[in-house]
């Protein structure tokens, strides 16, 4: 017979030949898979460890038998904390090393959604809750878990979960419902400034064309003369309407503006001055309480233009039957300033006008000179600085509108 090999012949002689191979044992067979089986399971605990240590997930097990009340963390649920060290002595073993750095306003939660799953409301135990690392800064933590045990009589002795890290799934969700809110809140101001376009340029255009039409069907020099004057009368007005536009869109657009270290009692003397022919004329009383010290950064023309507005509205809007008397003052709030602007005028219906008083071309009493836009900008020129301004009022007693004002010089973006 003929035994090829590697291409090479061997020759073996035509008898009868036998060939004898040994055989492995049973017990030799039944070790081998044993041990294959073993390395079959290391692999896979070997694949799971890799799988856990690079995921950054990490493991707790709440073993309650005996009433230990231990709870094992794994070294990646510490590693979460900022522990390098799986024995470090200030993380161990025992549940409140972790229930005592859940941030306080997500404890509440933290033990309703813990103690609904212990006790059978809930299939799964899941929470989503701030944690205090070692650093001293918190993480958003996804904490899951499931009963996997429990005694005769149905009370669970033992519940195993996961920590998972979501900080930066966190921030980037709060990233953009920043931007969406941004989004939201400049075409609210789009559609604003689009309806006095097309509602306030629309009328002036009408009435002019109107007025002109007349102008040219008139037969006597008397009526054209008058129709003139109104066509004056109306081009003063859409010039007005025309500049208020300029100054919305000023203070939505501009980005840089320019900061100086102002005395608050400064602006209020100045503006005085300028409405010291409607003070007189209104017999006006205004009690100045602004510390003569009291300084803050930001814009001038910011500051000239929301001072301004204020007293002209409380001088606008006084009362019928007594003298407007205006009292201003101010007061440190941890790191604000506080000025408060307050009338004994007329006062706003707050539950009927409550969500418009700072709307564009928002009116709510019968002044022919009332315009609506004064309250938009001073609420505008205040927010571009960080600041925030709230009205209080009641009618026919008086109106306080509140500015709130960060004590420091800000950095516009």
């Amino acid at each position: 017979m003929q035994i090829i090999v590697d291409s090479v012949d061997l020759y073996i002689p035509s008898t009868n030949v036998l060939i004898m191979m040994e055989q492995p044992t049973k017990e030799k067979r039944e070790s081998d898979k044993v041990d294959i089986g073993e390395k079959i399971e290391q692999f896979e605990k070997l694949k799971w460890k890799f799988a856990l240590e690079n995921s950054n997930i990490g493991i707790w097990d709440w073993n309650n038998a005996n009433n230990a009340g231990r709870v094992f963390y794994s070294k990646e649920s510490k590693r979460i904390l900022g522990y390098k060290d799986p024995d470090d002595a200030n993380f161990n073993n025992d549940s409140e090393d972790w229930n005592s750095r859940v941030h306080p306003e997500d404890k509440e939660k933290y033990y309703r959604d813990n103690h609904n799953h212990l006790n059978g409301i809930t299939p799964l135990y899941e929470n989503v809750h701030r944690i205090l690392c070692n650093d001293g800064s918190y993480k958003w933590i996804s904490d899951k878990g499931k009963i996997i045990e429990r005694d005769s009589n149905g009370v669970p002795i033992r519940v195993i979960g996961t920590h998972t890290d979501i900080t930066l799934h966190v921030e980037n969700e709060e990233k953009i419902r920043k931007t969406l809110d941004l989004i939201t809140s400049q075409n609210i101001k789009l559609k604003n400034f689009a309806h006095i376009v097309t509602h306030n340029l629309k009328e002036h255009s009408g009435n002019f064309e109107s007025l002109l039409q007349f102008y040219d069907e008139s037969e006597s020099d008397c009526d054209r003369k008058e129709l003139v004057n109104y066509l004056k009368v109306l081009s003063v007005s859409l010039s007005k309407t025309i500049s208020n536009l300029n100054q919305i869109v000023s203070v939505e657009s501009k980005k840089e503006i320019s900061v100086e270290k102002i005395y608050l009692v400064d602006y209020i003397e100045n503006a005085t001055r300028i409405l010291d022919v409607f003070i007189k004329d209104s017999n006006t009383t205004i009690i100045n309480n602004i510390d003569k010290n009291l300084f803050i950064y930001y814009n001038p023309a910011y500051a000239e233009s929301i001072v301004q507005n204020l007293l002209s509205n409380a001088i606008k809007y006084k009362h019928p039957d007594r003298n407007p008397i205006i009292n201003l003052s101010t007061s440190i709030v941890n790191d604000n300033i506080i000025l408060k602007v307050k009338d004994n005028g007329l006062g706003i219906d707050l539950n009927k006008y409550g969500n418009e008083v700072f709307g564009l071309y928002r009116t709510f009493h019968n002044n022919h000179n009332s315009e609506g836009v004064g309250l938009y900008l001073v609420k505008s020129q205040v927010e571009s600085f960080g600041g925030k301004i709230k009205v209080e009022s009641t009618v026919n007693v008086g109106t306080t509108f509140i500015i709130t004002i960060p004590n420091k010089k800000v950095q516009l973006d």
